[in-house]
């Protein structure tokens, strides 16, 4: 395939664009840096907790709205075995948002937490705050490789350039600009990128919809799924547990990502912190329905009367990149090329976020509390940066190793609902969670989601819930398997954590055994926290910024 050289020449100013604003933003950082009498490197994390409301709900709807989002959910409506039932990304999303301002903005952000894992760290020590980060590691890497291979299978589509040559670029810009400026970066960015997606995206339906190869959608509502053309979906009782399960990943799961705690606590408040959410869970929602229209007009159109021809996309495979597909055949070749700019935006808005929170959470939790107890601010913003690169790295050699962005998608979080979700719940609500429970809860959680299976990983399947079935030699769960893990995980911290505190009360067990601590940890925990000198100094800043 030639290479589309407007649209190149069109996606490289953009690239050039986004850059200039991530410098631009890394110079602002520096000035707060300057005004910050307390942890240089919280500025970096958490913006000084000078980030508006505006510029919140931006950069936290665009962390959201990446391209696994964007062309997961196209890909999901397109898909004759899912269909529109199966998006499940808008509404989850919207609950994502919903949940985390009612119940975990105000108990995280009012305890001017840094990161995620801070009361892990202050309730249970150094010890189960590193293993907590490694699933949470796990997560962003998968996260960067399923948002970079949307973009990789986008730009191979649409520009006629190699794949490989789109993920390096791609990824070297967003890692440049996060290394530069941290969350001000990431989060002045992240706001030219959503408007973007949202204009062209929105740019791009009344042309697809209007395409001559385009049969009416609602004539293809009720035709029989086998035809490959219907686009509502079916949801029959033996896959009710699957929809379930995989709603509440989505939903739940998201409540564990620290990019969401990195705004939550980059709000000059509680109540700005709830705010945000709330608004930012509408926002996601809208900017999933032109992805589903992309999905119902694709799977509403005689792909014969296209260049592409027969087969459709979905007998060759192809149903990953349907949505590039779809502006590639079905637009004017103009707007396709907004279609690339809409995608590459989608990636970096979420690329970043996921590379800033490893680093956040390594160089908070891990380096400045355990192995460099005296570093200095300079020396943390060089570990921020370090990460960086590794986690970008990673997660650009795994995109390299899927097709499917829907399965990267899903299994992102699956860690992070099945093992770190219980252990954040409990530790914020459930007073008497101590070390003993949480280790507990952590093995069981690992141990039952391991067992259970992942066949995009190579994972068979050795517990086998009812309802399972075979798929092209594969055992495949249909029973709400990640929930039940996360479920197992939560009542074993919680039962464990009250059986060993009646023990040692009672002296059942001698208080000698406590090994790990556990009083003496309770009465750290119950400690309040001092403020940061930094946000005090920085807390008039807020309407300027």
């Amino acid at each position: 395939m030639a290479v589309n050289v407007p649209g190149l020449v069109a996606v490289v100013v953009f690239y050039i664009v986004i850059l200039a604003i991530g410098i631009w933003a890394s110079r602002k950082s520096k000035k707060v840096e300057k005004t910050c009498t307390g942890a240089k490197s919280e500025v970096a994390i958490v913006g000084g907790r000078n980030i508006n409301v505006l510029v919140g709900v931006f950069t936290m709807t665009a962390t959201w709205v990446g391209g696994g989002y964007i062309m997961g959910t196209a890909e999901v409506v397109y898909s004759p075995s899912q269909g529109l039932i199966w998006a499940m990304g808008p509404p989850a999303y919207a609950i994502t948002f919903l949940l985390g301002g009612l119940f975990f903005a105000k108990p995280m952000r009012s305890k001017r937490y840094v990161t995620m894992l801070d009361p892990f760290q202050h309730r249970y020590g150094n010890m189960l705050t590193a293993a907590l980060l490694l699933p949470a590691l796990v997560s962003d890497m998968l996260w960067v490789a399923c948002i970079l291979a949307a973009l990789g299978g986008t730009m191979s589509i649409i520009l006629g350039l190699s794949s490989t040559i789109s993920i390096i670029i791609s990824a070297a810009v967003s890692i440049i600009y996060t290394l530069l400026g941290g969350l001000y970066s990431v989060a002045y960015t992240d706001i030219i990128q959503l408007s973007f997606v949202f204009v062209s995206l929105w740019l791009c339906i009344p042309f697809l919809i209007l395409s001559p190869a385009v049969t009416n959608i609602s004539h293809t509502v009720h035709l029989n799924q086998t035809l490959g053309i219907s686009w509502l979906g079916e949801l029959k009782l033996e896959d009710a547990g699957k929809w379930a399960d995989e709603m509440l990943l989505l939903a739940l799961g998201g409540l564990a990502y620290q990019a969401l705690y990195q705004r939550i606590l980059s709000a000059a408040s509680s109540t700005q912190a709830q705010v945000t959410c709330f608004a930012a869970a509408g926002a996601a929602f809208i900017m999933g329905i032109p992805s589903v229209i992309i999905g119902v007009v694709a799977a509403s159109a005689d792909w014969n009367q296209t260049a592409y021809g027969l087969p459709p996309p979905f007998e060759r495979g192809e149903a990953g990149n349907i949505l590039p597909l779809a502006l590639h055949y079905l637009t004017p070749s103009w707007l396709s090329v907004l279609g690339i700019g809409c995608v590459a935006a989608a990636v970096m808005s979420s690329m970043d976020s996921a590379l800033l929170s490893s680093a956040s959470m390594f160089t908070q939790n891990i380096y400045k509390t355990t192995l460099r107890k005296k570093a200095s601010e300079r020396e943390l913003q060089i570990v921020i940066r370090i990460i960086v690169l590794l986690v970008g790295l990673a997660g650009l050699g795994l995109a390299f190793g899927d097709d499917s962005v829907f399965a990267l998608w899903m299994v992102s979080g699956d860690l992070l609902y099945c093992v770190v979700l219980p252990q954040l719940v409990c530790v914020l609500y459930f007073s008497r969670a101590n070390s003993y429970g949480a280790i507990c809860g952590y093995l069981v959680g690992l141990l039952v989601r391991g067992l259970s299976g992942e066949p995009l990983l190579g994972i068979p399947a050795l517990i086998l819930y009812p309802g399972w079935r075979e798929v092209d030699g594969v055992k495949v769960q249909y029973f709400p398997f990640r929930t039940i893990a996360m479920l197992s995980s939560m009542i074993c911290i919680i039962s464990v954590s009250w059986l060993v505190e009646v023990a040692f009360r009672r002296q059942i067990i001698p208080q000698s055994w406590d090994s790990l601590g556990v009083f003496d940890e309770k009465k750290e925990a119950e400690k309040e926290q001092v403020p940061a000198p930094c946000e005090e100094n920085n807390s008039s800043l807020n309407t300027k910024l």
